[in-house]
């Protein structure tokens, strides 16, 4: 009976949706006595879960997993830890569902505290923190991964103990803490060494290495992590399986999780891209689009297109063509903080090549001349050539009375400091030397 209701069910999640919530919630909610097997109100559960998140609706969402807490202690506890670690995951694909998702969390958290389910609390609480770092509540993370961290140690759990760690390191980078987000990152690399590491996990490691190489400006050393997180994660993504997903009243874990290894495998072959721009290798682009199915798979993806065009601008050393690039594909180019980052910092230095490109020939002149060629507004041209005088890449001063630019020769750089303070350490090595010999003797 129970089985003929869910076909019934999945017939109609996609033309009635709310007359397949019904009867998916009378499967789930039916009388103990009633003949329901457990794997039937497994089977409502999750297809529940996957139709509200079809619907967009978190509150429904929500109000679900707090009313199934009855069903997850009928079942044991290994089952009911993937169950609510897969339901409480199916806020992702819901836009705005963050902080009902947080809210859901933390509700759960003290469910499992309640229950005395200590495995399935430090599980809780370490997606809690993910979800801290995904809405910038840093502090409440780091506050919850010491506590984690130290609870962990000694329970031994290796496994867990790597993603912490590797979380601590997302929340250190996130706020610019370089040297604690490192050492995370080493803490993180020596536990999976010493354990097998599932491909995910062992990609988001390589994928945050990366991300530190670049932040740091070795781009040649993160483009060969990007590169093993791609390849890493080539074999482990099932595209049939994402696909499939999202033709069924409900999904597998199994699906999302390949769905958001897909998800990282393009954040790297963008990062890769990035890499290549960064060091002022445009024409390489076209072949990496061109190698691997992988690559193939993604050419099309508005952000790689996006970084076409931006290394397109870069290569004819072109700042309008820039400019047309970022505006046009803001959203994508924005979204991510490390390609936004260091885009910015691109666009200053194309900026500033070409403002010293069209002063060269001058000793003084009209800063609207400038603006002018550039292509760019007064003020915006002023106020780079102000940064760079005072960053001395330009001798001069900006007379704004005159609305010019004064250029003076480039100073000749004294080399008296740098021969007294030779001389001071040759004379430091000496003393040093007489002092060893006289305590031989």
């Amino acid at each position: 009976m129970a089985s003929q209701q869910l076909e019934q069910a999945h017939a109609l999640a996609k033309e009635s949706p709310q007359q397949a919530v019904e009867i998916y919630m009378s499967v789930l909610h039916a009388d103990q006595a009633s003949a329901i097997a457990v794997s039937e109100r497994e089977t409502a559960l999750l297809s529940l879960a996957a139709l509200f998140e079809r619907m967009q609706d978190a509150a429904a969402l929500t109000n679900l997993i707090n009313g199934s807490q009855s069903y997850l202690i009928t079942v044991s506890k290994a089952k009911s830890s993937k169950l609510i670690r897969t339901l409480v995951d199916r806020f992702d694909g819901i836009p705005g569902g963050l902080q009902p998702q947080i809210a859901t969390c933390q509700g759960m958290v003290e469910w499992a505290k309640s229950e005395n389910r200590e495995y399935l609390r430090q599980a809780l609480e370490t997606r809690l923190v993910s979800l801290y770092l995904e809405s910038r509540m840093y502090t409440e993370a780091l506050e919850l991964i010491s506590r984690l961290l130290s609870e962990l140690k000694k329970l031994d759990d290796k496994m867990q103990l790597v993603e912490v760690h590797l979380l601590e390191s997302k929340v250190y980078m996130a706020v610019k803490n370089l040297a604690k987000s490192r050492a995370a990152l080493t803490s993180a690399r020596t536990g999976a060494n010493s354990i097998y590491t599932p491909p995910p996990l062992q990609a988001q490691l390589d994928l945050q290495s990366g991300t530190l190489h670049a932040e740091e400006g070795d781009f040649k050393t993160a483009y060969s992590y990007f590169f093993e997180t791609m390849e890493g994660l080539a074999a482990y993504v099932n595209p049939k399986s994402a696909s499939t997903s999202t033709e069924t009243p409900f999904s597998s874990s199994s699906a999302v999780s390949s769905t958001a290894s897909e998800q990282r495998q393009l954040q790297a072959f963008a990062y890769m891209i990035l890499c290549k721009i960064m060091l002022q290798q445009p024409d390489e682009i076209t072949g990496l689009l061109a190698t691997g199915k992988t690559a193939a798979k993604f050419r099309d993806q508005v952000v790689v297109v996006a970084l076409q065009a931006v290394a397109k601008a870069q290569k004819q050393r072109s700042l309008a063509d820039f400019e047309k690039a970022l505006s046009e594909y803001r959203g994508s180019l924005q979204s991510d903080d490390l390609i936004r980052s260091h885009l910015t910092a691109l666009y200053d230095t194309l900026l500033e090549q070409n403002l010293v490109r069209l002063i060269e020939p001058y000793s003084r002149v009209e800063i609207s001349h400038i603006a002018s060629l550039i292509g760019l507004p007064i003020s915006v041209v002023e106020n780079k050539m102000s940064q760079m005088i005072l960053d001395n890449v330009l001798h001069g001063i900006l007379d704004q009375g005159n609305g010019c630019l004064v250029i003076f020769p480039e100073p000749k750089s004294s080399t008296t400091y740098e021969t007294t303070l030779e001389t001071i350490k040759s004379l430091g090595n000496v003393v040093e030397s007489l002092y060893a010999k006289a305590a031989t003797l």
